[in-house]
């Protein structure tokens, strides 16, 4: 196995997708988010935030999903793409944590696994960011692709990865 960005000689390149075919792609990111106690209590109804910017969660879907799609200028060697759909879900787990997924689909020659773990990622930082006034003990725990179809191979995520 070898790193796709590197040529031959260790350099950084941009993968050249010219002799691919255009399939079918999607993937699945997930972000969590951890917040305290005196943010979850300002949770309405909805399971939603309200702050003097607006709703929380409905301010993260929209920067998540803009974010997905500059992927290629946010990511030096990802190719530009224009995504088919973008979709962010965000609820509370059993844990009372913000699980952010965001699906990203395009038919390409090329992947959009970075563009859902961007859209996922920036989505938990706008959560962070609208509720930071509230706390600054609010943790970005992780970040994960859950599964990706099309391309070389599929994966699938399993709980106990």
């Amino acid at each position: 196995m070898t790193f796709t960005h590197l040529d031959s000689d260790g350099r950084a390149h941009m993968v050249d997708t010219g002799q691919k075919t255009a399939t079918r792609r999607s993937a699945t990111a997930r972000s969590i988010v951890v917040l305290p106690a005196e943010v979850l209590a300002q949770l309405t109804d909805g399971d939603d935030l309200r702050s003097a910017k607006g709703s929380v969660f409905q301010t993260a879907v929209l920067a998540g999903i803009m974010a997905a799609k500059k992927t290629g200028d946010l990511i030096p060697l990802c190719h530009p793409l224009g995504l088919d759909h973008c979709q962010i879900e965000i609820h509370l787990d059993e844990n009372q944590q913000v699980v952010i997924d965001c699906t990203a689909v395009i038919t390409a020659k090329t992947g959009v696994e970075m563009g859902a773990l961007v859209g996922a990622s920036m989505a938990a930082l706008t959560v962070y960011d609208m509720c930071k006034a509230l706390s600054h003990d609010i943790v970005i725990r992780e970040t994960k692709l859950m599964a990706k179809t099309g391309g070389k191979r599929n994966f699938q995520r399993t709980e106990h990865r």
